[in-house]
Formats: structure tokens, C-alpha cells, sequence
């Protein structure tokens, strides 16, 4: 026996680089964190991710990363040093994808089913890559899931008179404090910010309200959205004084007007965002329209051909058609890009300033101005769209909109402005009721 030989085992066994994305489910607004480990120290890697959309279009992001000295690259700890993000950003890997090469131009990513998550596939390949992902074989693959709507929240159809709308209801017994959410002038009827809102404990309705089936614009007055609000406020599981809106574009300036001079929509606060009081919609949206088209040639185009709707506001004979904004009476909040090129947003909440200052109702006024950041401010994380095809509704004409806007900052104000409106909805709407 002790001639025997003796066996030799290598201690330096063959690993495979692991990946690890936590939450692998979460919310959308919900950061997540990566892992790579098993790598040689100081090997170049890629982390990319890879979306398909609800449109069947492919969304990438990609940042290049060096391993550390124990083969590891941590995305809350190490920077990308290229690609579609760079810096410690592991929350890039959402909001600077775009569409991969050979995409149809001027896409726009939104959430059309909410009841599905997006599903995110994140690998690291070998190398500081930029293109051509699809020939290489990844090190390593995870999938993560972003939801819109927590595990509970109840989706209930709004099919009432004539109003058109989603409600978004979440888990537990209710009553809940309410939100009616309006979008802009793109139409549809969009409910992936209701989804999430019901997710933080808001029964949020998403309203349609641009020409919904079978209802004329001519039909769309302020008599719709008033509608549309003494149904939220008298549902059951709704708190009837505990109520917001929430408005976007011309969903905001349907807000302010409605907030202004309605006698029927008297919210406990409101939240406007990428909005002005130059756009009172104070008759139907047929006669709105009919006035933005007037005015259509003041519309220019850039040196890409891209429409900068901000000069028609800016050309209109505005100062007597103004949104009387001292007659307020809640809390507002004022939320804005200053490279927003649809509407001169900044400029506006100055002015609103001004007007509540000599109103005597200032102090209901909080404004959030981002540097850098374009009109759509969207939930947390959203990818960040310069420009993207858009019909025009008064003119029917389809064509490419400047929203301005650049990525790390846009993405910075979504993160942070997200933060706010939900804070300033909770501290409005969970206190107990005040007359202002």
C-alpha cells in the first residue's frame, strides 16, 4: 500500500461565470440588481438586455464592465464604461435601451396588456461588444419580470353612459383613496399608470376620453370628465373625499381647466405633468382641435424633420385665453423637463406662479423643473424617446415628434419625480379631509 502511486486531484476546477438578477419579479418602478461572478479578474464583459414589446419590436441596452480583482462585476457597486449608459447605473440596462438595428424607425415603448409583465432577458457575453449580440453566445442568461400591476390589484372595465375607462383597484378590502389619470393627446386608452398606481394603494381610472368608440369629439366637454369623476368618486371601494387628478400633456391642461372652473371635480390635489395653462379646454375637444389646427403652420421641423410642436403654443394669442389658475383651491403639484419641446412647460409654471402669487393661492403651488429631462415623463425606468412617430389629432397628419430630452437625465427625473407624486399623493390624500 505505501508503494502505491498517489492520485492527484487539481484543485483548479473549471467554473462557469454565474449571473444573478434579484428580483427576478418585480413592480417596474422596483430597482433590481445584477451579479456576474466566476469570471477571471479583470476580464472585459458586456451585460446587454433584450425586450421583445407588445408591438413584437426588440429593445437593447448594453454596458461594457471590467471584473474586479475576485472575478466579479456587481452593477451597484462597478461602471459600465460604454455602451448605452455608462457610470454605476444598473437600472440602465432598462432606461437607455432602444430598438436593435434594423427596428422600424420612430418606435415608442408602452405596456398595451398590463396584465403580462415585461420580460426582460439579461445576459453577459465575453468582450466590450456593441452590436451583433444575437451571433454570440452569451456567458451567461437570467430573465427578469416587471410588472405594472402587484399580485392582487383588480382590473374592473368602466362601461358606464358613455364614459370609457379602466379602474385599477388594489389588494385588501378598500375603501382607497382615488385617482383619476388622464394621458394626452396620443389617445387610446392607456393603463399602465393607473396599474402602478393601484399597486401603492390608489384605486386609479385610466380614462379614455379622445374619441372612444362610438363618442364624437363634438361630444367631449367638460361635462365627459365630470362624468367620469362622480363615477370614481361614488365607487364603492373608493374614498369620496380622498380624491386626485392626475394628468399628462393635454391630460393636464383638461386637469387645470377642469380643476379651475368645474363645478364638480373638486379633488383633493392634482398632479400636472409636462403641462401648461395656455390650453384652456373650457368647450369640446372637437372645437380645441379645430383651434390648434389654426395654427398648425406655426409648427417647424428640424434638421432631422422632426415636428417642435412648442413654437405653436408659444405663437398663440394666448394672454386673454389663459386657464384662470388663481381660482385653484387644492394642492398642485407642477411637474416639468425643461428641454420639453411639445409644450412650453417651464415658461408656464412661471407664470402660474405669478397668476396664484397675485391670487393669493401660491401657496398651493409646488413646481419640480428637471435639466435636461424632455415632455415624457413617464414611471420609473421607462427608456427615454427623443423623438417617435405620432398622428397629430388636429391635423390627421402622421409624423415624427421632438419630445426633447437627453438619457441620463430624463431618466434621473423619472426616477425622482416618481418618488414625489407619490409622496405628494399620499400626503394629500390619506390626511384628513380640509376645506382650502
Amino acid at each position: 500500500m505505501g508503494n502505491a502511486p498517489v492520485m492527484s486531484v487539481s484543485t483548479q476546477k473549471r467554473t462557469c461565470p454565474l449571473l444573478s438578477v434579484q428580483p427576478i419579479r418585480g413592480l417596474v418602478d422596483e430597482k433590481f440588481q445584477f451579479v456576474v461572478t466566476n469570471l477571471p479578474p479583470d476580464q472585459k464583459v458586456t451585460l446587454h438586455s433584450l425586450h421583445q414589446s407588445d408591438d413584437k419590436d426588440f429593445w437593447e441596452a448594453f454596458g461594457h464592465y471590467v471584473s474586479d480583482e475576485h472575478g466579479s462585476v456587481t452593477g451597484f457597486k462597478h461602471e459600465s464604461l460604454g455602451g448605452t449608459y455608462e457610470g454605476t447605473e444598473p437600472m440602465g440596462l432598462l432606461w437607455s435601451m432602444r430598438p436593435i438595428p434594423g427596428s422600424r424607425h420612430g418606435l415608442r415603448l408602452r405596456k398595451r396588456d398590463i396584465v403580462r409583465p415585461m420580460e426582460v432577458c439579461i445576459s453577459v457575453y465575453s468582450g466590450h461588444l456593441s452590436q451583433g449580440f444575437s451571433q454570440q453566445t452569451p456567458l451567461a442568461t437570467s430573465v427578469t419580470e416587471r410588472w405594472y400591476v402587484a399580485p392582487g390589484v383588480k382590473r374592473v372595465n368602466i362601461r358606464e353612459k358613455e364614459i370609457r375607462g379602466t379602474l385599477f383597484l388594489p389588494p385588501g378590502s378598500g375603501p382607497y383613496p382615488g385617482v383619476l389619470d388622464l394621458w394626452g393627446a396620443g389617445g387610446g386608452l392607456v393603463e399602465y399608470r393607473s396599474a402602478l398606481l393601484a399597486s401603492h394603494g390608489f384605486a386609479s381610472m385610466a380614462l379614455e376620453y379622445l374619441a372612444p368608440e362610438d363618442l364624437r369629439l363634438e361630444d367631449t366637454d367638460a361635462s365627459y370628465f365630470e362624468k367620469a369623476y362622480q363615477i370614481l368618486k361614488n365607487h364603492p371601494m373608493v374614498k369620496k373625499d380622498h380624491l386626485a387628478v392626475v394628468g399628462l400633456c393635454l391630460g393636464s391642461a383638461i386637469t387645470l381647466s377642469m380643476v379651475s372652473y368645474s363645478k364638480v371635480i373638486k379633488p383633493q390635489c392634482c398632479v400636472c405633468i409636462s403641462g401648461s395653462h395656455l390650453m384652456p379646454v373650457d368647450k369640446s375637444l372637437s372645437e380645441f382641435f379645430e383651434e390648434m389646427k389654426n395654427h398648425a403652420d406655426k409648427l417647424c421641423v428640424n434638421e432631422n424633420n422632426q415636428v417642435i410642436h412648442k413654437n405653436l403654443f408659444l405663437s398663440l394669442p394666448c394672454q386673454s385665453a389663459k386657464v384662470d389658475v388663481g381660482r385653484i383651491k387644492c394642492p398642485l403639484l407642477l411637474v416639468n423637463g425643461d428641454d420639453d419641446q411639445i409644450l412650453p412647460a417651464v415658461e408656464s409654471a412661471e407664470d402660474m406662479a405669478m397668476m396664484m402669487e397675485k391670487s393669493g393661492n401660491r401657496h398651493l403651488l409646488e413646481i419640480l423643473t428637471y435639466p435636461d429631462a424632455g415632455h415624457l415623463i413617464e414611471p420609473p425606468y421607462s427608456p427615454h424617446f427623443r423623438a417617435t412617430n405620432f398622428k397629430l389629432e388636429c391635423t390627421k397628419e402622421r409624423i415624427v415628434m421632438l419630445w426633447g430630452g437627453q438619457t441620463k437625465p430624463h431618466a434621473y427625473a423619472q426616477e425622482d419625480a416618481w418618488k414625489k407624486i407619490l409622496a405628494f399623493l399620499w400626503q394629500h390624500l390619506s390626511a384628513p379631509v380640509t376645506s382650502f
